[in-house]
């Protein structure tokens, strides 16, 4: 009896431990998928401590100045607010230190990697990089054209889970309402993409009917307006911003 009670523990602890396996495979997957979606959530896409406007350290505040000096446009994620993804995108890309910039997904390095473009006088460091900032700051191809309007802005507010449609940049803010709600994002260390709406009038005015909403800054998640600065504002004051945005990280 004992030598068969020992055995049926033993199998159930196999089975424990076979299960917390298939769980630990599961949760580094899904990481893996977060991650992934977050260095493609903007074209050039900088993980740093703190945010553009309120670095945490001496390294990310000399790339933030790198880039706006270079106006080139980029999305960012605080590092600090996230410990599985401060860890896990030092295995991810099999670099271990920040802050770390990437374009299209790829990892272009640190600091001293951006640095050493830098220093090269006849290139710019946008062309270094690999993108147009013509193309950047147009919204379109082709194929865009030769969409309606309504068709376009559908497809725009959907162009990521968390979509700002703002005056300027995150990075390079036009207006007091917009560097406000970036702020407000940037604090809960959501990713987020953003469009400049200062840079195509079709769109800044279609979005006004299209959305029933006269002002900008506009906040969409999945696709769906939140609202300007005054609603994000007292979302972020009652915890519902940090909530929802909790929730959008689980379902990565």
């Amino acid at each position: 009896c004992g030598f068969f009670f020992s055995k049926l523990v033993s199998s159930e602890t196999k089975e424990e431990e076979k299960s917390a396996e298939e769980e630990t495979k599961i949760e580094e997957l899904s990481l893996d998928k977060r991650l992934d979606q977050l260095i493609h959530s903007s074209t050039v896409m900088l993980f740093m401590k703190g945010t553009p406007t309120g670095p945490r350290c001496g390294f990310s505040r000399q790339i933030v100045e790198i880039l706006k000096e270079h106006k080139i446009p980029f999305g960012s994620f605080d590092i600090l607010t996230d410990e599985d993804v401060r860890q896990g995108l030092k295995n991810f890309s099999n670099w271990p230190t920040y802050p770390q910039l990437y374009v299209k997904g790829e990892l272009m390095g640190g600091l001293d990697i951006i640095k050493e473009m830098i220093a090269d006088d006849k290139t710019p460091l946008a062309d270094q990089l690999g993108i147009s900032l013509e193309e950047e700051t147009k919204m379109g191809s082709n194929e865009e054209k030769t969409m309606t309007l309504d068709e376009r802005l559908a497809q725009l507010v959907r162009r990521h889970r968390v979509m700002l449609f703002m005056k300027g940049l995150p990075s390079a803010p036009r207006c007091g309402f917009s560097r406000k709600i970036v702020e407000l994002l940037e604090k809960e260390g959501t990713a987020y993409d953003s469009f400049d709406i200062l840079q195509d009038e079709e769109v800044r005015q279609g979005l006004k009917t299209f959305s029933d909403w006269p002002t900008y800054p506009q906040l969409y998640v999945d696709g769906e307006l939140m609202g300007g600065l005054d609603i994000v504002k007292e979302m972020a004051e009652n915890g519902e911003l940090k909530e929802m945005f909790d929730e959008i990280g689980k379902q990565q």
